[in-house]
């Protein structure tokens, strides 16, 4: 059974174990000048050994194969007193159980061991060795190893604290190596590569606002005596009313008094009661009756016991606090009026945005039960305070409303783009957080990919500024990454990234 024919009859879970399996960061190590090894072979640490495995033939067939170890200690010496326990098994497939073959290692000179064994059939053959030593100690190494596949891939290791290091600003840190993943699991994993490269960042900020009445565009109407109201035309909310429309009559016997004198002292020639008539005036217009109901008092000769307060303003009635009858006092607030021709969207938004936002920037309303309706406009104004328990501050912008169809209260979202400029960038889902690293793939070709540490920056729903650790142009996994970093591998090889 070759190997295409027994990944066929692999479960689900064996396929991802295997795929998993065969995932490893491998750290490379010089080898001792004095203790030759066979070309291209790796050096694995694992505990306080390293380890060189070498096949014959390179490529493990069905039938005999031999398997050669180098062991030295971290000096570079040979072990000569390692107890080897070997064996090559394939898991299990379907309905036929794993089949474990044992390898029988034995020494052929201080540090070289040696071992035959013989595969049934053609596959996986996963590789494992546990090596123990009464003066240095014990390691486990597991291999990723197949049939008419080159060499073996390590798997997984006892930690080392020996690990192949570089000297940056004089301090000497680990530095991981690539491991290969053939085309056929990049296949099934669903590894996917991208350069990369400087792009437009563009940083969306979406934020809940909610319409509400434009401020300076707001009346209130209210008395500056006491009195009775008697008709009243501004009768509900919601009523739409034009400037100088009557809104109310309103009874004041001093005002009525008032009135009297007034016209009894223009009916008198007297220069004193001229004087007493510009007084009664001067009061009637500070209590806020308009000179032009004053005139036409005048012209009729007869003061008015009801008198009619007009609107100011054109606009909607959107708060009423009287009835006919009532009786109210001086400063009362009797009646609100809203223009709605035009109204406020303030928007929440949190402290860690706001550096990017100012006045006049373009911003962007979208209302949340119609969706395909949106509304451009630019901000007015950003509030300087924030709010203590949500930690975020109002954004404003002014919208035209000429069709009403912006109703105070309603609620929306605000949508402000910020171009910040080409920056080297990365897709989000390449980078692999590991607590407070940072970890992407860099594909070598033929199979090899690196785990790079880097540094990021700014940021978007889609990419990611990186600060240091890749160049325009290096190519990266950007697809598969969770399976490619599992999480026991991923926490195996923190520190060592």
């Amino acid at each position: 059974m070759n190997t295409k024919h027994k990944l066929g009859y692999l479960s689900g879970s064996a396929i991802l174990l295997a795929l998993l399996g065969s995932l490893v960061f491998v750290y490379n190590r010089p080898a001792d000048e004095s203790m030759a090894k066979p070309e291209d072979t790796l050096s694995h640490w694992a505990g306080p050994f390293a380890i060189d495995v070498t096949l014959e033939p390179a490529k493990p067939k069905v039938g005999n194969n031999t398997i050669s170890l180098l062991i030295r200690d971290k000096d570079g010496q040979p072990v000569s007193d390692a107890r080897i326990e070997a064996v090559s098994e394939m898991p299990a497939m379907g309905s036929m159980p794993a089949m474990p073959v044992p390898i029988e290692m034995k020494m052929d000179s201080p540090g070289h061991y040696r071992g035959h064994y013989e595969l049934p059939m053609a596959g996986y053959w996963p590789l494992t060795l546990s090596i123990r030593s009464e003066v240095k100690g014990s390691a486990q190494l597991t291999f990723d190893m197949s049939t008419g596949r080159k060499g073996v891939e390590l798997t997984s290791a006892t930690a080392s604290d020996h690990l192949p290091r570089q000297v940056v600003s004089g301090q000497a840190v680990p530095q991981p190596a690539a491991f290969t993943i053939d085309a056929h699991r990049r296949q099934l994993i669903g590894v996917t590569t991208g350069r990369v490269a400087y792009r437009q960042l563009v940083k969306t900020i979406r934020s809940p606002a909610q319409i509400v009445y434009d401020e300076t565009r707001l009346t209130d109407i209210s008395l500056k005596f006491d009195g009775w109201i008697g008709e009243l035309n501004a009768d509900y909310v919601g009523k739409v009313v034009k400037k100088g429309q009557a809104l109310l009559t309103v009874y004041n016997p001093q005002l009525v008094a008032t009135q009297e004198e007034y016209l009894d002292s223009l009916r008198r020639s007297d220069e004193r009661l001229g004087n007493l008539a510009d007084a009664a005036r001067r009061r009637m217009t500070l209590w806020g009756i308009a000179p032009a109901q004053i005139q036409d008092m005048a012209r009729r000769g007869k003061a008015l016991e009801y008198l009619t307060i007009a609107s100011p303003v054109s606009g909607t009635l959107v708060e009423k606090h009287i009835v006919a009858g009532s009786a109210v006092k001086a400063g009362m607030p009797l009646l609100r009026i809203a223009d709605l021709s035009k109204v406020w969207v303030d928007a929440q938004v949190y402290e860690s945005d706001l550096p990017w936002l100012k006045p006049g920037m373009r911003a962007e309303v979208v209302l949340e039960d119609q969706p395909d309706r949106r509304f451009c406009g630019t901000i007015d104004f950003i509030e300087p305070s924030l709010d203590h328990v949500s930690r975020s501050a109002r954004v404003r912008m002014t919208l035209p409303n000429s069709d009403g169809e912006l109703r105070p209260d309603r609620y929306a979202r605000m949508n402000l783009q910020i171009d910040l400029g080409k920056r080297l960038l990365v897709p989000e889902q390449a980078v692999i957080y590991a607590g407070e690293k940072r970890v992407v793939f860099v594909d070598l070709g033929e199979g090899r990919l690196l785990p790079k540490k880097i540094k990021t920056g700014l940021r978007n729903a889609d990419y990611i500024e990186v600060l240091e650790g890749l160049v325009e142009g290096d190519e990266i996994v950007t697809s598969g990454n969770f399976l490619i970093a599992s999480e026991s591998k991923l926490k195996s090889g923190l520190e060592q990234w």
